[in-house]
């Protein structure tokens, strides 16, 4: 029987990871009895090339070239052999089947070492003292590095591990550069994916391909491959939606993208998919088509059934990522950027708390479009039996949740949720750094496996935190990642400059507030970014409020999405990037933090305005926590064992840790007291509120308050009784 849709992620995205959206809608596909298979094209044309077959190819054209190569390529070339011994065992070490091999590979004299190999001598500086399995995959990352030097060099410029052609997409407004590239002569790469292409055709026999384009870098190989399908399958439909056509394409005028794509679907792709399947199966006409471009009469035609509304996040089913050959993929250590590591390292399952983005407000963010506007969360115990499900059909723990900002609430009754299910999960995603996040909560999330949090400092300044209406402070934000970093929680940042009208003071002053947090040891990890003004932000779609005018007015027929822009305010932002991500790598490794802020700059800067103790006062002068009647009350420990006392009139609760006993003596009274209290606010039980605890302290033992500023509650709350 013949594949209804075969999904196709094209090259190229992460190695170590699928990326989710072809799972995601064949999960959705699935509770409708719809037939699909999907393949990661990246992921197999890589395992293609860097294979002792696929390098001999690569040596071999390389070695026809009559071209000067660089002493860099011409090492490699020299290494050949040396490469063609070790590629295959290096890949499987990679893929975790041989790990063994990593005693081999840490002790340095096993692979092959060319120009990303300089980079040793600051090893130890920049990692710390690595474990002979990681130390053995940084190696093996930095070898796949320089055979992918050689290829970008010699075979292909628009290589790229994690992208492909990039360059052809990026802030592309008219299709021009695009089609020649598509109609250029075919090399290697592109042979390779067109061939491992035909073959999935004429094993699953799909009647349509669909293509995710997460991302620029994607773009090219979809419409390579869509050209091929044309020219060679005739008879298959070509799709193609995806974030890049989400924020990319919402404006496309070009006819041409259709010599290469039937049809292009915005947003959401469940309720665009289902509808596009009816159409082609002859029960819905091409007018009912929801949130797709198609080309009508030679000209791009958008069609929009509204009165079909998009499905519900309850029904859009569990992810499936059944048919990825997920043991395939690679554990790489590409950068010492310990979130960066997160991204690369380890096979993470992706899943969404919450479609949407529950704040919605910042300026700078594509708030006007449906993937931020809006917000459906789920309930954590849907969540928790799709990653139950998730975990059984792929035998890993490890979630990341890749939601735009996950909503605290939903947040803390997800780790209940696993608690009370018993369930081993790994997990981490992006927040926003909301006062929400209080140490106790942090301390639940932490419990139920939560390791990391990533969130927006963005600018580090409160004028331009208001203005991108962020709705935090820098005080708050220190204050946050505190209690993150309290509760063993790793925290990222992301750094923004060049907003409108920012200014040298402003970004100098921004570059002390993110010195402090790294030296006070709440923030682990960070990246600046430059500002980038889309069409779909506040920003973008109103450049006068925030005092700067748009320099591209008209749209291209293509691709719309990123702007340029004149600040006649604010300060020349490119001068900025390099001293800025230079001070941040040292603050990161720890040091640094003595060298005055304009040293690390080419051009005078001006001095910090920053009170060198800011940020500890901020967060050395948090008030103390009031607690209020409709506060939740939850004890994520083990129930003690009660015992009577050595005294008469005093009992002994025993609490039994992961690590050891402890062993807490009480009068009698209030001994039962907190033995009632425990059992009744325990994870295992509904939620509770602080109401009708104080009211049962009160009426049983004595004045709650003295309880809540006694050493009985601090020894409580230290061994897992939470509020929040």
């Amino acid at each position: 029987m013949a594949t209804k849709v075969l999904f196709i992620t094209p090259p190229f995205t992460q190695l170590n990871t699928p990326y989710p959206a072809t799972a995601y809608l064949k999960g959705y596909l699935n509770t409708l009895g719809v037939s699909s298979k999907q393949m990661d094209l990246g992921m197999d044309v890589i395992l293609e090339i860097f294979s002792r077959k696929g390098l001999q190819k690569v040596f071999e054209i390389v070695e026809n070239l009559d071209v000067q190569l660089s002493d860099n390529a011409s090492r490699i070339l020299r290494l050949k052999l040396k490469y063609l011994q070790t590629i295959d065992p290096v890949i499987s070490f990679l893929q975790d089947k041989n790990p063994t091999l990593a005693y081999h590979i840490s002790e340095g004299d096993y692979l092959p070492e060319a120009a990303r190999f300089e980079q040793l001598d600051d090893l130890e500086w920049a990692f710390g003292t690595l474990g002979v399995r990681d130390k053995a995959r940084y190696f093996s990352t930095l070898y796949l590095e320089d055979l992918g030097d050689l290829i970008t060099e010699a075979i292909d410029p628009n290589f790229g591990f994690s992208r492909y052609a990039e360059r052809l997409a990026v802030s592309a407004s008219d299709f021009d550069e695009m089609e020649i590239a598509l109609n250029d002569e075919t090399g290697l790469i592109d042979q390779i994916m067109l061939h491992l292409l035909q073959e999935k055709i004429k094993e699953v026999d799909p009647v349509s391909v669909a293509f995710s384009v997460p991302f620029p870098g994607n773009l090219y190989g979809a419409l390579k491959c869509g050209q091929f399908i044309k020219k060679n399958f005739p008879g298959i439909s070509v799709w193609m939606g995806g974030g890049y056509p989400n924020t990319e394409l919402r404006t496309l005028k070009d006819p041409r993208v259709f010599d290469y794509i039937d049809f292009i679907t915005l947003d959401d792709g469940e309720a665009p998919v289902r509808l596009l399947l009816e159409h082609l199966d002859g029960q819905r006409p091409v007018s009912e088509l929801k949130r797709t471009f198609v080309r009508e009469n030679g000209q791009v035609k958008m069609w929009n059934n509204s009165a079909f509304k998009d499905i519900s996040q309850r029904d859009v089913g569990t992810p499936d990522y059944s048919d990825l050959n997920l043991q395939n993929y690679l554990s790489v250590i590409e950068v010492a950027n310990p979130m960066h590591r997160l991204w690369s390292d380890g096979r993470w399952n992706k899943l969404t708390l919450a479609h949407g983005c529950y704040w919605g407000k910042c300026t700078f963010c594509d708030i006007s479009l449906d993937y931020i506007a809006r917000y459906e969360p789920i309930t954590a115990e849907i969540l928790c039996d799709r990653i139950e499900e998730i975990m059984l059909q792929t035998g890993n723990n490890g979630f990341h949740f890749v939601d735009e900002a996950a909503p605290p609430a939903l947040m803390r009754d997800l780790a209940i949720e696993i608690l009370r299910r018993g369930l081993t999960v790994v997990w981490w995603t992006n927040i926003r750094f909301e006062s929400s996040f209080t140490t106790d909560l942090c301390r639940l999330l932490r419990a139920s496996g939560c390791i990391a949090v990533s969130g927006g400092l963005e600018v580090a300044s409160d004028r331009l935190l208001a203005m991108i209406k962020k709705g935090v402070t820098v005080s708050q934000v220190a204050q946050v990642c505190n209690h993150f970093t309290s509760a063993g929680i790793m925290v990222h940042a992301y750094l923004m400059y060049g907003f409108p009208t920012q200014t040298a003071q402003e970004t100098i002053d921004s570059m002390e507030m993110v010195r402090q947090l790294f030296e006070l040891g709440v923030l682990q990890s960070a990246f600046w970014h430059r500002f980038a003004m889309t069409a779909h932000s506040p920003v973008g779609l109103d450049p006068k409020a925030f005092s700067v005018s748009r320099m591209n007015p008209e749209d291209g027929d293509f691709a719309n999405n990123e702007l340029a822009f004149e600040d006649p305010v604010g300060a020349k932002h490119e001068l900025f990037g390099d001293g800025l991500r230079k001070s941040l790598f040292n603050y990161m490794h720890g040091i640094g933090f003595e060298i005055p802020l304009q040293d690390w700059f080419d051009l005078k800067m001006p001095k910090t305005g920053i009170d060198k103790k800011y940020i500890a006062k901020a967060i050395q002068n948090e008030p103390e926590p009031v607690y209020k009647d409709q506060n939740r009350i939850l004890w994520i420990g083990a129930l003690p064992e009660l015992m009577q006392g050595e005294e008469e009139g005093f009992v002994e609760l025993i609490f039994s840790g992961k690590k050891e006993d402890f062993a807490m003596e009480l009068p009698e009274e209030l001994g039962a007291w907190v033995t009632k209290l425990l059992e009744k606010v325990s994870y295992t039980n509904p939620l509770n509120t602080i109401k009708p605890v104080k009211e049962s302290y009160e009426e049983e033992v004595g004045e709650f308050e003295e309880l809540v500023e006694s050493e009985v509650w601090e020894i409580l709350k230290e061994q897992g009784l939470l509020i929040f």
